[in-house]
């Protein structure tokens, strides 16, 4: 049987303030894809909460400040590092909720972690950047948990590398507290405009990092719309239940109350009235496979 060298490394475990992370316990990363604007940050905020509250179900918002690979110049970015962060740290202040958002450069990793203060914070690695040494590196020197998207044109095995450089990068530091890496799975480039997520990946990236499993992304058609991405959000749930049934540490989900009219990724987006039955049904899955 042909077996996959992986390098020995321990899979860590570890806290986002109050949500564990590959403790057993699965978690939700969810928002909306860009920050449209504070009050609909909030809006979503709120609603996502009382939705993980009621089902007990640890939860970190998600929202970019800058979204930099959109498809094309005209397409909207965010409201840029300064104004955006000062919402998330805002949004995170009055709910008690860790927070997510896209880094893009070595500069901007610590601008944001600055302008974000004290809160609890995920710097999130896009896909496309994952093996952007330099990224990696200024992304842990903020000290902060690090979340790398698996490029699309990359091997679950060779996303080792990436969480190795967040490792060794957070030892070389001067009195270094644990590395707090993990990884997502947003499906494969399977010929043009569109992805395929396969399962496997789960099982070999988790023997060196927690992981997540991207439901919305993977159902992404890139650039298949006439210059913008589209998407089968029909197929969120289906890929959900499969990618928890295979063990995964937490959900990330882009979820939206109108995703037609969204800013950014709505072809893809959750439909927010249509989350708590599929986390019902996750939730139960989960609790099968444990």
């Amino acid at each position: 049987m042909h077996r996959i060298a992986v390098v020995s490394q321990p899979t860590h475990s570890f806290d986002i303030g109050p949500v564990p992370v590959g403790r057993g316990k699965i978690f939700l990363i969810a928002g909306p894809c860009v920050l449209e604007s504070e009050i609909h940050a909030r809006t979503l905020a709120d609603a996502i909460q009382r939705i993980t509250a009621d089902l007990g179900m640890p939860y970190i918002f998600k929202a970019s400040y800058d979204k930099a690979n959109r498809t094309s110049i005209r397409s909207f970015r965010g409201p840029g590092l300064v104004e955006g962060a000062r919402i998330l740290r805002s949004i995170a202040q009055s709910t008690g909720l860790p927070i997510l958002t896209d880094v893009h450069t070595p500069e901007d990793c610590l601008r944001v972690s600055k302008v974000l203060g004290d809160i609890e914070a995920v710097l999130q690695i896009p896909a496309f950047l994952c093996r952007q040494t330099d990224l990696l590196i200024a992304a842990a020197h903020t000290g902060r948990a690090i979340n790398v998207k698996k490029g699309q044109f990359v091997a679950p095995l060779d996303m080792q590398h990436a969480v190795l450089k967040v490792r060794d990068s957070v030892a070389a530091m001067s009195n270094p507290k644990p590395a707090r890496v993990f990884l997502t799975e947003r499906g494969a480039s399977f010929g043009y405009n569109n992805l395929v997520v396969d399962m496997r990946s789960l099982p070999i990236m988790r023997r060196f990092a927690p992981v997540v499993f991207d439901g919305t992304h993977s159902v992404q058609t890139p650039s298949a719309a006439n210059g913008v991405s589209g998407g089968q959000p029909e197929f969120i749930p289906v890929l959900a239940r499969a990618a928890v049934a295979a063990g995964v540490d937490g959900i990330f989900l882009e979820v939206h109350d109108d995703p037609a009219h969204a800013r950014s990724d709505g072809a893809n987006a959750l439909r927010l009235d249509k989350l708590k039955p599929l986390l019902e049904q996750l939730l139960a899955i989960h609790a099968a496979v444990s």
